[in-house]
């Protein structure tokens, strides 16, 4: 059995607890075997991380990650007008190739800053899946069907994409990889197609993930159409059961929150895409009272800008404290929760907690920095204070993906200015200023 050494940090436990202990890892498994005193004579290889915080690594519960290619393209522009304009004529451009490249910056992003899962909506999914394996992460991944504007026979060919690529790719990196039925929201995907495959993936006991109630533009339609709102319209549709997870979930009403409860069914939090799209603030705080669980996600960088879920962390933090008039709203403690176990959660993934036999998953945040000095506490840290650049290694499935700030599985360099090439190509290519 090869192991794994973190040594001389300070561990973020499950319970919110921080000790002083060594973390020992079944590389070969990917597990941790236990947490306690003085392993680095124990184990095969030794990763130091005095001065730090050991946490769980970090979870991005929805992101379009090859959208890394149009970070800083189409700013300050409300979400309808932004899709509408300059988002989809682009992506009507999108090549395998630039799906791939685009994953490649986005998941280099990710292990940089300490993210080892996340759950991806977009297309060309198998090129994404591919980048997911190389670099060593996890990933629940779905093709973003939307069939608004397409015949009946582009929409059902969509869909059957869709529900193709969760069968074919769930299990794949060696079980990194898990897949979802995602529909990309209640007002872009056709109610005879929803009826025709929800149960086609309800039957394969495939989970749906989708965008909900994001901006009012998201509510009203479906309010004036149907005469009753969007959760209520899902769960008559049958989108909304125990596994489901939703984007963003704005704009939800006492009713639709006590749906949520009911069905057991998550809302990923996208606080910074929610902020500069002016989509409005989640009532994070009455969803956790009423006990749903709640992730944390980015969104895509054309949306935020950065995939950085530190910086996520600290606008849940404060939005939510806006959203509730309450200073004690939204609490360090219960954002460190959706940052790690709260997404794993909703994903559906077994990591996000360190306890024996969980999956050796960590960001290890470097505390030694003077915006991080003094450490009263570093859950708050955490939440507050820290940023990507704070962390120090990265490790899934008990590989290093990143030492002192080195990723080991990507290119970095090579990389960026493929990236950089690729995106100029792409803008060309779609007639875009």
């Amino acid at each position: 059995m090869t192991t794994l050494a973190i040594v001389d940090g300070q561990v973020l436990r499950p319970d919110g607890t921080v000790e002083y202990a060594d973390v020992l890892v079944d590389q070969d498994d990917g597990t941790i075997l236990d947490i306690g005193d003085d392993y680095r004579s124990a184990a095969t290889a030794v990763l130091e991380a005095d001065g730090c915080l050991v946490a769980p690594g970090f979870v991005n519960g929805h992101t379009h990650v090859s959208m890394s290619l149009l970070r800083g393209y189409a700013d300050d522009k409300p979400l309808q007008a932004w899709l509408q304009e300059d988002i989809w004529p682009v992506e009507a451009a999108l090549t395998p190739e630039d799906i791939r490249v685009g994953a490649e910056l986005g998941i280099l992003e990710f292990i940089k800053a300490g993210v080892t899962a996340f759950a991806d909506m977009y297309f060309e999914m198998p090129e994404i899946a591919a980048v997911v394996e190389e670099a060593g992460v996890r990933a629940r991944l779905g093709h973003g069907i939307v069939t608004v504007g397409k015949d009946d026979d582009a929409a059902y060919a969509d869909a059957e994409e869709g529900l193709e690529v969760a069968l074919d790719l769930d299990g794949a990196a060696e079980g990194r990889i898990s897949t979802a039925f995602m529909p990309h929201s209640l007002t872009t995907v056709s109610e005879d197609v929803l009826a025709a495959f929800v149960p086609k993936a309800r039957e394969a006991d495939i989970p749906i993930h989708y965008h909900a109630n994001e901006n009012r533009e998201e509510v009203d339609p479906i309010v004036d159409e149907h005469g009753m709102r969007p959760l209520e319209y899902a769960a008559g549709r049958g989108l909304l059961e125990d596994g489901d997870f939703l984007a963003h979930g704005v704009h939800l009403d006492e009713r639709e929150i006590e749906l949520l409860a009911e069905t057991d069914a998550s809302v990923i939090h996208c606080p910074a895409s929610n902020m500069k799209l002016a989509s409005g603030m989640a009532p994070v705080q009455d969803l956790l009272d009423a006990g749903v669980t709640v992730g944390l996600g980015t969104d895509g960088a054309a949306s935020n800008n950065d995939l950085s879920m530190l910086d996520e962390a600290r606008d849940a933090a404060m939005l939510g404290k806006l959203a509730a008039d309450d200073a004690s709203a939204v609490s360090a403690e219960s954002v460190v929760h959706a940052l790690t176990a709260g997404s794993a959660d909703a994903l559906g993934l077994e990591s996000g907690r360190l306890e024996v036999g969980a999956p050796a998953d960590f960001a290890v945040v470097d505390l030694d920095a003077p915006h991080l000095t003094p450490v009263h506490d570093p859950v708050s840290h955490l939440t507050y204070a820290a940023t990507a650049s704070d962390v120090r290694h990265t490790i899934c499935d008990g590989q290093v993906l990143m030492c002192d700030r080195e990723v080991l599985t990507l290119d970095e360099s090579a990389i960026c200015d493929r990236a950089s090439e690729q995106a100029a190509a792409l803008l060309e290519r779609a007639g875009a200023e």
